[in-house]
């Protein structure tokens, strides 16, 4: 940020740069597989409305094919109407294991994911290639750090690489241009553990709307493979405009599956500085809290994410209370997921069974580099 306040980029004028990155999430707070998987929507995205080559590749350690995964449905969906645009492979247990439980077995998989991961590197045919759960198989000694490493820094010039998983090795961090640190933040003994299914997703760094479209595509997921009830809202406030590449992924779900997921956006195609707020502001973040208001009082929908909610809230266009009061009130089966950075936390952080908090160690903004399209916006 370059004035005082909070202000989020917007996506049309946003400049792009073309040379991967390397990022890592970790820590052992919420939101780093999510992340990865808000990756892949916007990757998709990109895809659909971009005659730009674009192929991801979701390389899952640690999570077999044994176990059904509620996004497994949304994925199968964009691969059936974009088979081009999306490879995904699972390895390993279904079940989790300590590094005393490991078997060759494991040891076996972990190598038959990684060769995988290593020949989509040296291909040169993906866009992105997200290797979700590699950290904890590095610290299991599943797999030789060293190795990875070295097949990393030859990586193509092109290429995304996003790795996630708790406990990365230090020789990982030294090579990544990207470290966001998912940090737990835990309610005081004396007070109540929140109220389940309200989710807050804050900090300063990478991985907070990301997180939520993750969150989003398994709840659809969700709604595809087991309960067609399941409907959900993504609500974004100060991203107005276009350009964002995650629509496109988002619209191709809705045409599929029209009953099941609403997205609206709000706000002007500007960043909003403290201070220098305009009506229009005003207006547009209250019209978006209207639509957020009566689908959590409705009941209708399953799974409802306010992204950016918490900067809206910062830069004084909405009033806490009706917030405060709204999530009080929410349906027992309906999961709130908030995000977006804040200087002074909000009244209603008090009330979130889950509060993660994204630690930027390291940005390639820092070094003066672009954002990029399909993978930051």
């Amino acid at each position: 940020m370059t004035r005082t306040g909070i202000g989020i980029r917007t996506a049309d004028a946003m400049p792009e740069r073309l040379t991967g990155q390397i990022h890592v999430y970790d820590g052992a707070g919420k939101g780093k597989s999510q992340a990865a998987l808000g990756v892949v929507l916007r990757s998709i995205g990109l895809g659909i409305n971009n005659s730009l080559a674009t192929r991801v590749l979701l390389l899952r350690f640690l999570k077999g094919p044994g176990r059904a995964y509620d996004e497994d449905a949304a994925i199968e969906a964009l691969q059936r109407g974009f088979p081009h645009l999306i490879d995904q492979v699972r390895t390993g247990r279904a079940e989790f294991f300590s590094a005393e439980e490991s078997t060759r077995f494991d040891r076996l998989e972990a190598q038959r994911g990684w060769d995988v991961a290593r020949g989509a590197i040296a291909s040169g045919l993906y866009s992105v290639v997200v290797l979700d759960e590699l950290n904890p198989i590095l610290d299991l000694g599943l797999l030789a750090t060293a190795d990875i490493v070295k097949v990393l820094q030859r990586k193509p010039e092109h290429l995304e690489v996003i790795i996630t998983g708790r406990s990365a090795p230090a020789e990982l961090l030294e090579i990544a241009d990207l470290h966001s640190e998912m940090k737990p933040h835990y309610l005081p003994e004396n007070q109540d553990r929140g109220i389940a299914g309200i989710e807050i997703y804050t900090g300063a760094g990478k991985g907070k709307s990301t997180s939520a479209l993750g969150k989003a595509l398994q709840a659809i997921g969700r709604g595809i493979s087991q309960d067609k009830s399941h409907r959900v809202l993504i609500m974004q406030w100060l991203k107005g405009g276009t350009g964002y590449t995650e629509d496109a992924a988002i619209a191709a779900l809705q045409q599929s599956y029209p009953n099941l997921v609403d997205h609206q956006r709000c706000g002007r195609d500007a960043i909003v500085w403290r201070g220098q707020q305009q009506e229009l502001d005003y207006v547009e973040a209250e019209r978006g809290w209207e639509i957020a208001r009566a689908a959590i009082a409705s009941g209708l929908y399953k799974t409802i994410i306010l992204d950016e909610l918490n900067p809206t809230v910062d830069l004084e266009l909405l009033p806490v209370e009706p917030i405060v009061q709204a999530l009080l009130r929410k349906p027992r089966d309906t999961e709130i997921i908030v995000t977006g950075r804040c200087f002074k936390p909000p009244a209603y952080f008090e009330l979130a069974s889950v509060h993660s908090e994204m630690i930027c160690h390291k940005h390639y903004a820092e070094k003066g580099l672009d954002l990029k399209r399909g993978v930051d916006f």
